[in-house]
């Protein structure tokens, strides 16, 4: 028998629906996935086998064929063995279920228990621009995808309660948001707060310009001079996320996996500030399959880099066009993906290389 499950991938910061079908056949047992898998995917294998087990239900002793299709694009990471565990137990013919509305999203642990996922956010905003109205994901990432509009989420703890709920034994009752939006909730600073600055009232006059125009900045003085301490109180006088610059905040570290687990919905602006020893890819992005980089991270906020004279002459070089652009396009064979930068640079550096040998001159 042949089932189909909707699941969803990441590509950049948007989200392609994936078919999943299942097919069982006669034959020697074996699970084949097709479909451009990665590691990650082609091991969901041996998670389902031990998942579905585990769960009360039988893995079938047949061939089976998983396909995630459209085949050309590539599948990565752990979310798809949700999807693949259902769609084994609706082509086995243990659960009778409509699943033709619904998005499935979700890593599997060997005991049936869901392990939550990246770029949750992205995905359930496909399922509802797709017309799907259900979405079935990890109850850790249920308040994330509940940020979107319009679709009902479904927490799952494990892959036992969504058979009882597709066999309508023991329904799992839509995730419902507490309290107000979060998009309207009161925001409490955390970080260095610029009031606790004392001095240097040239320079946080400075700051306060760059703050209001959106201006880059360089602070050039000797070590211990306050620089960096200056540099991280900017983000406190920073006017706050509106809801759609919120929202787009969040989709990047969603899918960069650093949205924290107990802030579905990123409220205060970015602070990021890497090592000089960082590459171009980890500045701008990049890798086989393009992910956020730093330049992306502080979307909305402030970069700031530290020491700046140590940094790449070709890894500073890098900036000139996000800078100008706003965003920035990493093109690689599989294509090109574009990811949002509009930041505020913020350098620091002192005055020359020989500081010490200079001030013991003296």
């Amino acid at each position: 028998m042949l089932a189909k499950v909707y699941s969803a991938a990441v590509v950049g910061l948007e989200g392609e629906l994936i078919e999943v079908e299942v097919d069982l056949l006669p034959g020697l047992p074996a699970v084949n996935v097709v479909g451009l898998p990665d590691a990650a995917v082609s091991e969901a294998k041996e998670r389902v086998r031990s998942a579905v087990r585990n769960s009360g239900c039988f893995f079938p002793t047949k061939r089976i064929t998983v396909a995630l299709a459209p085949a050309d694009i590539k599948k990565e990471g752990p979310s798809f063995d949700l999807p693949i565990a259902v769609g084994v137990v609706i082509a086995s013919e243990q659960v009778i279920a409509d699943t033709s509305q619904s998005l499935f999203l979700g890593e599997l642990s060997l005991d049936g228990r869901l392990r939550p996922t990246h770029g949750v956010l992205p995905m359930v905003s496909l399922a509802r621009d797709r017309g799907l109205r259900e979405v079935f994901v990890p109850a850790s990432d249920a308040a994330e995808a509940a940020l979107v509009e319009g679709v009902e989420v479904y927490p799952v703890e494990s892959f036992a309660a969504l058979i009882k709920h597709l066999s309508g034994e023991e329904p799992i009752a839509p995730y419902v948001r507490q309290g107000q939006p979060l998009s309207e909730a009161p925001l409490a600073y955390e970080g260095t707060d610029f009031a606790e600055v004392r001095g240097q009232e040239h320079v946080k006059r400075a700051l306060e310009v760059a703050a209001a125009g959106g201006h880059n900045l360089l602070m050039v003085g000797p070590a211990g001079a306050g620089k960096t301490l200056l540099a991280r109180a900017l983000p406190s006088v920073l006017p706050s996320l509106t809801p759609e610059e919120a929202l787009t905040v969040t989709r990047i570290y969603s899918v960069a996996g650093l949205l924290p687990r107990d802030t579905p919905l990123i409220r205060q602006r970015p602070f990021r500030a890497p090592h000089h020893t960082i590459s171009q890819a980890g500045l701008v992005g990049g890798g086989r399959q393009p992910r956020p980089g730093e330049i992306s991270l502080s979307h909305r906020g402030v970069l700031f880099l530290d020491e700046l004279p140590e940094f790449g002459q070709q890894t500073l070089e890098v900036l000139r066009q996000p800078l100008e652009d706003h965003l920035v396009t990493i093109s690689r064979a599989q294509g090109s993906v574009t990811f949002p930068a509009n930041f505020m640079l913020v350098a620091a550096m002192n005055p020359c290389a020989c500081i010490r040998k200079c001030h013991s001159s003296h």
